[in-house]
């Protein structure tokens, strides 16, 4: 027998005592009933029933073995260490197996917490990179659609623009009635023209801007030029004595051709062109919330459809197109009285995209930049996305009070009785054009300390006053890359009333124009070197010369016309008109 069954209830006491053996007499308890199960001897035998107890004498006190336990108490009883009998529960009353089964249950739901933490961190990464792709192939699809929206064109011209260097770039506006809702404007099939033209300038350091306006009925000589299509290249033979407006569209010209035809014109050298069609008035003056433009009366022009009342208006669409093509009812009715509009226009435009919002609010930029990659046709060279981008956040840099805007001078057409062209002013243009080419702001002060003179302009003395034109003694010799400038130099000054000067013919080649002179001829250098523009640092003292020999004047690269400053001033001329982008905020259209 089991020892574990020698042990049964007596009713009579509630005492657990030894089942008598076979034969053996006395009480017991009903067959089947057993005494529970012990845990391990404390001598390491290992004998789960324990030691027999004795019965216990009366008065004798001794411990109550545990009740017997259901089958479901016995899940350890393989185990290699079962828990202890109820007799070794701790101080809460849970016996060591309950707190062994507690502390698993613990331990698995602690598993069971980890689990669950790592999947929903999987599944947040999950989702993240799902967010991811799909913002990555938003953006791609973004990227790919306005890419596709840029128009391109081979131009062949390399010169890159850098963001060390200053940057212009030729922006082109076509009357070619291209796009949807434009065939009400007429000349439907027109090949186009160069309708509006503006050369921006931007500085080295970005901290300054020029806007050159070139008049569309400007007369001049169109070059030979090439033109790229489908990888076949046509050379489009020059034109002289022209419009400028047929730089483009007409008799199959591109861009490029007006691009050859302003960088001749200017001397400015072109890094990139921009052309904007009909369209891109309207999508781009709504896309940055409209225009605020001013005008000093009334305009109802049947032409372009211009309705609006003196005063301010915010303008977009339809009705911007309409505000840059009226010329009819304001000023002299002509192209120069339009370009006040159009620099209005252009100026407001970019007080808008700092102002409101446009360049920090996403979903602006992308109507914005789906709106002008719509509209743009670019030279191939920044004919991507990325390089039109990053060439915007750079020339973004120039503040909008230091954008000048100004016009081309220009004078009416004096083979015409009634001018309907103009021709260039060459006098007010080349001060202009070389302001430009080194890079010198329209709104620049000039400088309170007058510059350092060259020691060849001074003999420790103040300047001498200057001598009467008749008493200039001067030879004039040719440089420059211009045929014939000295013979017109001669002329012109002949016509001043110099009439002591000569031709001395051709010169070495040189960049600069320099005026030689004897200490004793000191007076009549000043006077020549005012007449012809000529810096003091050009102005020379030449020892050791002959007694009674004339000066010297050698015309070098940088002359461009009798009677053209060669020095670029240090400030806008004041004969020269020009506004700021500031300035269109308070000025309205006459």
């Amino acid at each position: 027998m089991d020892p574990a069954d020698q042990w049964v209830l007596n009713p009579e006491t509630g005492n657990y005592e030894l089942r008598p053996q076979s034969g053996q007499r006395g009480g017991g308890a009903p067959t089947g009933t057993r005494a529970p199960q012990r845990g391990p001897h404390p001598d390491g035998t290992g004998h789960r029933g324990g030691p027999p107890r004795q019965r216990r004498a009366p008065g004798e006190e001794t411990s109550r073995p545990a009740p017997p336990r259901d089958d479901a108490e016995h899940e350890h009883e393989d185990d290699e260490d079962p828990p202890p009998a109820r007799r070794g529960a701790g101080r809460d009353g849970d016996l060591p197996a309950q707190r062994d089964r507690r502390a698993q249950r613990g331990r698995r739901k602690v598993k069971q917490k980890k689990k669950r933490g790592k999947k929903i961190l999987m599944w947040v990464a999950g989702v993240l990179a799902l967010l991811l792709v799909v913002g990555c192939t938003a953006a791609y699809l973004t990227y790919k659609r306005l890419n596709d929206n840029i128009t391109k064109v081979d131009v062949p011209y390399d010169n890159p623009a850098t963001s060390d260097a200053p940057v212009n770039i030729l922006l082109i506006g076509s009357d070619q009635r291209t796009g949807d809702g434009n065939d009400g404007y007429g000349d439907r099939d027109s090949l186009g023209h160069a309708e509006t033209t503006v050369l921006l300038h931007f500085s080295q350091e970005r901290e300054h801007a020029t806007a050159l306006s070139i008049p569309r009925d400007l007369i001049v000589d169109i070059p030979e030029c090439e033109v790229t299509r489908d990888g076949v290249t046509e050379t489009i033979p020059g034109s002289q004595g022209v419009r400028f407006n047929e730089s483009y569209g007409q008799q199959g010209r591109d861009p490029g051709c007006t691009w050859k035809t302003v960088q001749e014109l200017t001397g400015v050298e072109i890094n990139h062109f921009m052309l904007l069609d009909f369209n891109a008035v309207k999508t781009l003056s709504t896309a940055v919330g409209g225009v605020e433009v001013c005008l000093a009366k009334d305009i109802d022009d049947p032409k372009s459809h211009l309705k609006l009342s003196a005063g301010t208006h915010v303008i977009e669409g339809e009705e911007a197109l309409a505000f840059v093509r009226t010329r009819d009812s304001v000023g002299h009715s002509s192209d120069l009285s339009r370009i006040q509009l159009q620099q209005q226009f252009l100026g407001s435009m970019a007080r808008s995209l700092t102002s409101n919002g446009t360049l920090t609010d996403p979903g602006k930029l992308l109507d914005l930049a789906d709106a002008a990659t719509k509209a743009l046709t670019v030279d191939t060279a920044i004919g991507d996305v990325q390089k039109l981008h990053e060439l915007a956040r750079d020339l973004g840099r120039v503040p909008v009070e230091d954008i000048s805007f100004v016009t081309l001078p220009v004078k009416d057409n004096p083979a015409e009785e009634i001018a309907a062209t103009v021709v260039l002013d060459r006098t007010k243009a080349e001060p202009l054009f070389r302001m430009i080419q080194e890079d010198i702001s329209l709104t620049a002060e000039e400088d309170e300390e007058p510059a350092e003179e060259d020691d060849g302009a001074k003999n420790g003395d103040d300047k001498p006053e200057p001598a009467a034109i008749g008493e200039i003694q001067t030879e004039v010799f040719n440089g420059g890359d211009v045929p014939g400038a000295a013979q017109q130099t001669l002329d012109w000054l002949l016509g001043k009333g110099a009439v002591l000067a000569t031709l001395g013919g051709n010169a070495d080649a040189q960049e600069t124009t320099v005026l030689l002179h004897t200490p004793d001829q000191a007076a009549q250098a000043a006077t020549l070197a005012d007449m012809m523009g000529m810096s003091d640092s050009a102005v020379k003292i030449r020892e050791n010369a002959e007694p009674g020999r004339a000066m010297t004047l050698i015309l070098g690269n940088d002359f461009s016309g009798p009677g053209v400053p060669i020095e670029a001033p240090a400030k806008k001329p004041e004969n020269l008109e020009s506004s700021t982008a500031e300035d269109a905020a308070d000025t309205c259209a006459a």
